[in-house]
């Protein structure tokens, strides 16, 4: 068994704007337990691998900089807001590091995009369930009578998907554009099967 998902890259709003320095940007040498920065300065402490606040996640390895290494810096609005203090990268041990680069790059490929579109289907069918039908909360006590309102809601989901469906003859109504849909044709720009390849 296989558990398929995308692995999220850096969560901040400077780096999805593609205005500042993601941890990617970094380059980390665990044998010489240093990381140089993409303006070419060499952290000057390396601290860990020391346990996060989360008992689920992996532990943590920081390097710092000091002040006089990013202060002076021409690039410091791209890697720091703060004024006074120091830019500090953090990241799991080497193990743990190596596998998640090796997922990033996997995830980029058709094989996979492929593969993981077959799990969005499924959760959709969850997420309706879930949301449209209240199925996170049962109605009636034991299991029995939970299990019973589980596969009634089930068919009744199905007849309604199915009286959505087109007869045999007819041809499946085409559906509408989007507004981001229109603004790409009208540029000449080609649509994405998959908006996840482009926006990875």
């Amino acid at each position: 068994m296989t558990v398929t998902g995308p692995l999220p890259g850096n969560p901040t709003a400077s780096i999805r704007r593609n205005e500042g320095f993601g941890r990617d940007g970094f380059h980390i040498d665990f044998d010489r337990r240093q990381v140089t920065c993409p303006e070419g300065q060499i952290s000057a402490g390396w601290h860990g691998p020391n346990p996060t606040s989360s008992p689920t996640a992996a532990p943590l390895i920081v390097a710092r900089f000091t002040k006089g290494q990013c202060q002076p810096c021409p690039a410091r609005a791209q890697c720091t807001t703060f004024r006074e203090s120091s830019r500090n990268v953090g990241f799991p041990p080497r193990e743990l590091r190596d596998l998640q680069v090796r997922a990033r790059a996997e995830q980029q490929t058709p094989v996979w995009q492929a593969r993981y579109a077959i799990r969005s289907g499924v959760e959709s069918t969850v997420n309706e369930l879930a949301h449209g039908h209240g199925m996170r909360r049962c109605r009636y006590g034991g299991q029995p009578k939970a299990h019973l309102q589980h596969v009634l809601t089930a068919i009744a989901v199905n007849i309604e998907r199915l009286s959505g469906l087109s007869s045999a003859d007819d041809a499946p109504p085409s559906r509408p554009p989007t507004a981001f849909q229109n603004f790409l044709d009208q540029r000449g720009i080609s649509r994405q099967k998959s908006w996840r390849a482009a926006c990875g």
